[in-house]
């Protein structure tokens, strides 16, 4: 057997890998036991903070008042039911006040703005001959007897408690219950694992029985059930390795083969896990997956090294010079590819959402070790493997076996179907803008959008959503006044306007301020005659009527006055609507000395996100293009190739987008990054199909010939590579978090239709570009 002309002169970082493979063999074991200790320490976690947009203007303007907002923030609300009678029994209210107590010493809980009917905070008033009188709702002789039951409920329908503490059916209660983002006793940052775990141990599993159900709702249960279930996503790993390695004997027919690639692409991860814990980053729910990309992104590479391998171990070479040969043909394609995934994926740091970033260094640093273990280490190992005979043999057969599949894709070097597929892509091209156009920014679903609609946590929104008037949905705007103009007459007209304003806004269910308080004050304060129930322009009397407003809807220096706005619920619309009518109102009406500043309230912090979102998507794909585009320059010195390799991405991205559309996903902080992601290990296939094709093209082949070479060489791989990592990633949608199964089907649609554009346009492209120059020419 003749050996393949292929020039034997090594190049520099061959020499550099190969002339000391004992020594790089003893380095990385080193570096994989010492970040593996440390990738062991890495532990979920997740941050308030970290998942908004901190720097963008509604977040400032809540960070200025988020003392005073604390009852508006980051809130979790309990809402204990029960299923005999009502709440005015002995039994539930025992349980309520237990209920209460326990939750005020869970570390976390923010305990001056704990409210329930058993919190002092909670009082009712009413006017009588005398005057107001009032006192806190849950009576101060209270002894579980029926004549304190019997005032309790005078009580609780006089404090104006019912639809928002107290069902308006009676038959549950509610805590709610802020949270200080860091510990003031250690100064740590709330662990939203550990006080998920709290909630479920010392609240629902202690108290919950047969007559007691126990729903929790708010920010902090969506992050623990979360990476409750992110944990799932191990399964899930592990199913993909299964998988993977089946697909990869299948593929090599060589089990030291397989489980080289695989040992490889598993360092990485450690590697990358190892060197997160070292920098301080982490691991937030979502960036769970990225250690899956990153396995992916290595067996995408490690399957084309032990296939140039195998090809040069059929030729007659031996196990050294077989990897050599491998590197040195594919180090450029590898590292063009490589370079061009880690920095697209720094690309989404210009999101100034701080999880997208996390995300962002956690693929970026990855990427990069997977330039070290899987075109460093692999031909290393495989020097010392080599490739079974069993595998040379299977090498052997597919060379000399005409494969059916390659040649379909031989054929669209071909004008005939060149243009017919170019032509397809055109109308895959007008189905994703058409459809894209339908895709939203922000939640499409209420409750929990991250959580499947019949998950535990969205089953406990959707119950208070039915059985308590007060939305969980809640955008507050800020009246900002000079200290102690607060509740001047000027002031509270205007806000009266506004509140009308925004009641008379869709998707807007009640309104509340200081100003309702004027109003009931004037209203108490005159024998409850309607015709009082308005401002006065006295001051003084404006002084009395608001001097028993409660907690949270003026601050202590009466220097701002939160405008709280219920909402039907916080898809995207809705929110797009509610800025719009605040916005439109603040151009209507300027007042000197008072400023309506938004936003606070859950609604109002994913309103911003939002707003960040869709002016950093188009920014981060300009980005992700520009950075692919220069790589792809800089490595073939030619735009005919760049535009061949980058016009396949844009048309998957295009119709990803219109994929979102049509399926009902939003893009938000969950679902932006995976589009970049994509175009990220997308281009691995363009690159690495051109760099075959390009070389055939120099040894005086003609396009036809090339591309048949290319195939042969890296087409099988590409192919198998794309078919492997969309059915490990499909997995995902079986996912009980319903970004991840989000993920799974874009990733999964990305992946197929990213390896289907590079075999099938590439060629088309090449062929379209060779015609029109040979016409010029003529």
């Amino acid at each position: 057997m003749s050996k393949p002309s292929i020039a034997t002169q090594s190049v520099f970082l061959e020499r550099l890998l190969f002339n000391v493979r004992p020594l790089w063999l003893l380095i990385f074991t080193l570096i994989t036991i010492f970040l593996g200790w440390q990738a062991s320490q890495v532990r979920p976690e997740a941050s308030f903070t970290k998942m908004i947009p901190t720097e963008h203007e509604f977040i400032q303007n809540y960070f200025k008042y988020q003392n005073d907002l604390a009852s508006l923030g980051n809130v979790v609300r309990i809402a204990v039911e029960t299923t005999d009678n009502d709440i005015f029994t002995a039994e539930f209210q025992q349980t309520l006040q237990q209920i209460t107590d326990e939750v005020f010493f869970i570390p976390g809980v923010n305990r001056s703005g704990l409210k329930s009917i058993w919190t002092p905070n909670v009082r009712w008033s009413e006017v009588t001959e005398e005057g107001f009188v009032g006192g806190p709702v849950i009576p101060d002789n209270w002894d579980a007897s029926a004549a304190s039951l019997e005032q309790l409920r005078t009580n609780v329908l006089r404090s104006g408690e019912v639809g928002n503490l107290v069902a308006n059916n009676f038959k549950s209660a509610l805590i709610v219950v802020p949270l200080n983002e860091v510990n003031p006793d250690t100064g740590e940052a709330l662990d939203y694992q550990q006080f998920s775990q709290q909630l479920e141990e010392r609240i629902r599993d202690k108290y919950q029985s047969d007559t007691v159900k126990i729903h929790i709702t708010g920010f902090a249960k969506v992050i623990g059930d979360l990476i409750e279930g992110a944990y799932q996503v191990g399964i899930f790993f592990v199913v993909a390795i299964t998988i993977t390695l089946i697909m990869l004997f299948w593929y090599s027919r060589c089990w030291r083969s397989s489980f080289a690639v695989l040992a490889c692409s598993f360092i990485a991860v450690i590697w990358q896990l190892g060197i997160i814990k070292l920098i301080g980053s982490g691991i937030n729910p979502y960036s769970m997956l990225v250690p899956f990309l990153v396995f992916a992104i290595g067996v995408s590479h490690g399957v084309q090294i032990i296939n140039a391998i195998g090809n040069n171990s059929v030729a007659g070479h031996s196990k050294i010079d077989a990897a050599r040969i491998a590197f040195r043909s594919l180090y450029i394609a590898g590292l063009t590819a490589l370079v061009s995934d880690a920095i697209g994926f720094t690309t989404l740091m210009v999101i100034n959402i701080e999880v997208i970033q996390e995300l962002a260094i956690a693929a970026s640093i990855g990427v990069a070790v997977v330039v070290l273990t899987n075109l460093g280490l692999l031909p290393i190992i495989m020097s010392y493997a080599g490739v079974s005979k069993r595998g040379i043999r299977h090498t052997e057969k597919q060379q000399t076996k005409k494969h059916q599949l390659l040649g379909f894709f031989a054929n669209f070097t071909k004008p005939k179907w060149a243009y017919t597929a170019i032509a397809l892509a055109i109308v895959g091209l007008g189905w994703g803008l058409v459809y894209g156009q339908q895709m939203k920014i922000g939640d499409l679903d209420a409750g929990a959008p991250e959580l499947r609609p019949d998950s535990r946590y969205n089953l406990d929104n959707q119950f208070i959503v039915d059985n308590y008037s007060s939305s969980t949905d809640i955008f507050v705007v800020m009246a900002e006044t000079a200290p102690s103009q607060c509740i001047a007459y000027d002031n509270l007209e205007l806000l009266d306007r506004f509140s009308w304003h925004m009641e008379n806004t869709p998707g807007v269910q009640d309104v509340k301020s200081v100003v309702y308080v004027a109003k009931m004050g004037a209203f108490g304060l005159n024998e409850g005659n309607l015709k009082w129930f308005s401002l006065n322009r006295n001051q003084y009397v404006l002084n009395a009527n608001t001097s028993r407003t409660p907690p949270g809807l003026v601050n202590a220096d009466c220097s701002m006055a939160p405008v709280i706005i219920y909402l039907n619920d916080h898809k995207a619309e809705t929110l797009e609507t509610v800025v719009a009518a605040v916005e439109e109102f603040n151009q209507q009406y300027q007042q000197d000395g008072l400023e309506l500043l938004m936003a606070a309230g859950n609604s109002g912090i994913e309103a911003a996100t939002n707003s960040v979102i869709e002016s950093a998507q188009n920014k981060m794909m300009i980005w992700v293009y520009s950075v692919v585009i220069g790589l792809c320059l800089l490595t073939f010195r030619s735009v005919r190739t760049v535009t061949c390799i980058i016009l396949p991405l844009m048309l998957t991205t295009v119709m990803s987008q219109g994929l979102m559309g049509v399926l009902g996903i939003g893009t938000k902080v969950a679902t932006l990054p995976v589009i970049a992601l994509g175009v990220g290990i997308g281009v691995d296939y363009g690159i690495y199909i051109y760099a075959k094709l390009k070389e055939g093209l120099a040894a005086g082949m003609n396009l036809d010939e090339s591309y048949q070479y290319a195939l042969s060489h890296t087409g099988k791989a590409v192919g198998f590579t794309g078919l492997t990592l969309a059915i490990g990633v499909a997995t995902w949608i079986f996912s009980p978090i319903k970004f991840q199964a989000d993920m799974g089907i874009l990733l999964t649609f990305m992946f197929l239709w990213n390896m289907l554009g590079a075999m099938i346009l590439i060629p088309s492209l090449a062929r379209m570009f060779a015609n029109l120059s040979r016409k010029r020419h003529a």
